[in-house]
């Protein structure tokens, strides 16, 4: 396990890596999705090993954040910062999943206002059986604590380490009375190690998955699924996972950290990620056929071996990746598209109509620190690649690619319709071309506008190498950024960048990676200047 750098965590003052804090929450309720409950309760424990609907296994996890500010090494031995109130992932303000509008506080979901009315205590020294779960007769496992959940159940995990393999189905709370799964208030995180996955979550809602480590499994960290009803929205949905570490995870193939498929209305919050399958595959966090998720306030890093840090495919759309800081993360960090078998696209492939990888993938207000690309557009189909910081890409600033092609059953439509908008980007040598294009997309219909291009070793050579697809209106070209101290990674503006004020305003956007509100017009790039 190696430290997060804390230089580096500067730029995510809302990640909250620390050990597990108070399940007492204190924020106003907000529904998200649809207004009604899923009224079904408990779920049923199973044995290790089970596959996912996708083919592969993997592991879920749930969240707690801190009163105030903290900083500093955790027990785990990350560093980090942290900020919120006790035991919820964000205050009020959010009025879904995704969706620009909200700036200056944390994210919400529907865990806001909400505390359990009843705990069932897990350690590994405990014992499974009749009567446990109070604190001095803890259960030893999780499949077996989660079959005695109901709603408003929070399944305390306390510290220590625990063998991967649990197989939880049919785990369901309700909006009203969600069930937590993580760590204990005041404790280390507890860690999953070893085994095929952490554990695997098939057909639950309303749950919540927090304060937890996995680390040395061989196939996937935490796999959440939709239990192969791929026709079904509502088979999994309603999830935060939250203050999660997920590392060195796989044998060195396309396994990932976070395995996503078929999950509807969720949110990834306030985690790390590395080290996440090898060879150039896997994911941090993977999507098969997901809707209406938000990627917020993660760190992605050390994922050179593996294939990117964030891919979104197999029919997922409406997904966000906002306010995240990526450092070395791979070919591609974050893949707006990919390469899907048939059978597992969520909703099924229609024969008579147009389908595509992924649809209106949004990433916005990132960081990129190096990495092969920051992001590709790859089979993605009205997508947004918005106000984010790229620093020192070491080939390209991003692809446009089409790796799913139509035959004579299913028509895909080519990588198309997207667009690449008030994005710094921060450049050297070698960048020898700005935007790779593959055959079979649609590089015509992309639009350019408003990003600021500037090649730091060789200022006077700051056009896009190689040119763009089509001509950039609003860009500019050869001015410095002016960030405070780019070398220790800090690119806030200083006052008179030419960055400040000069971007294209545009609905999606909300707040940067310091949750100020951009301005209209927005500053370019992860920060806006405050006034």
């Amino acid at each position: 396990m190696q430290p997060i750098l804390a230089v580096t965590m500067a730029h995510l003052h809302n990640l909250r890596i620390l050990p597990a804090l108070p399940l007492l929450l204190a924020l106003t309720p907000l529904a998200c999705g649809d207004d009604t409950g899923d009224s079904s309760g408990g779920g049923t424990a199973g044995t290790a090993g089970t596959a996912t609907s996708d083919g592969t296994s993997g592991t879920a996890s749930t969240t707690g954040t801190g009163t105030g500010t903290a900083s500093g090494t955790t027990s785990d031995g990350s560093t980090g910062t942290a900020s919120g109130t006790a035991g919820s992932s964000g205050s009020a303000g959010d009025t879904g999943t995704t969706g620009g509008g909200i700036c200056g506080g944390a994210v919400s979901t529907f865990e806001d206002g909400k505390t359990p009315s009843d705990q069932i205590h897990v350690r590994p020294d405990g014992a499974d059986g009749a009567g446990c779960g109070a604190e001095m007769s803890p259960c030893a496992t999780l499949d077996f604590a989660a079959g005695l959940a109901t709603p408003g159940t929070a399944i305390v995990l306390h510290e220590g380490t625990y063998a991967g393999g649990a197989f939880i189905s049919g785990l369901a709370g309700t909006e009203n009375a969600p069930i937590w799964i993580g760590g204990a208030p005041g404790e280390a995180r507890p860690v999953f190690e070893g085994g095929a996955q952490a554990f695997q979550l098939s057909g639950v809602r309303y749950l919540i998955v927090h304060d937890i480590e996995v680390r040395n499994t061989t196939a996937n960290g935490i796999n959440c699924d939709d239990g192969g009803a791929t026709d079904d929205p509502d088979a999994t949905r309603f999830l935060v996972f939250r203050d999660l570490y997920l590392h060195d995870v796989g044998m060195g193939g396309n396994q990932d950290c976070l395995k996503l498929s078929g999950v509807d209305d969720y949110w990834v919050l306030d985690s790390e990620f590395a080290r996440c399958g090898g060879g150039n595959s896997g994911s941090a966090i993977d999507h098969v056929g997901c809707h209406a998720g938000l990627i917020h306030g993660n760190y992605f890093h050390d994922q050179q071996a593996g294939g990117n840090a964030v891919q979104c495919k197999g029919g997922s759309e409406d997904l966000e990746i906002r306010n995240n800081l990526f450092e070395d993360s791979g070919p591609r960090g974050v893949n707006m598209g990919g390469s899907t078998g048939f059978e597992f696209f969520r909703p099924p492939l229609d024969p008579n109509g147009v389908n595509a990888e992924a649809r209106d993938i949004r990433v916005l207000s990132n960081v990129f620190r190096r990495g092969v690309t920051p992001f590709a557009f790859v089979g993605c189909v009205g997508c947004l690649a918005a106000n984010n910081t790229i620093d020192s890409p070491e080939r390209w600033v991003t692809r446009i690619l089409q790796e799913t092609t139509s035959t004579g059953q299913y028509t895909f439509a080519p990588a198309s319709d997207s667009r690449l908008v008030n994005n710094i980007v921060y450049f050297n040598g070698d960048v020898t071309t700005a935007v790779n294009v593959g055959a079979d997309t649609a590089p015509d219909t992309f639009t350019f506008a408003n990003n600021l291009w500037y090649r730091y070793d060789a200022p006077n050579q700051s056009d896009p190498p190689g040119g763009l697809p089509t001509a950039e209106q609003g860009g500019l070209v050869g001015m410095d950024p002016q960030f405070v101290d780019p070398a220790a990674g800090d690119f806030r503006l200083q006052p008179g960048s030419p960055a400040a004020g000069a971007g294209q305003a545009l609905p999606e956007l909300s707040d940067d990676m310091d949750s100020v509100c951009y301005a209209d017009p927005p500053s370019i790039g992860a920060y806006e200047l405050p006034e």
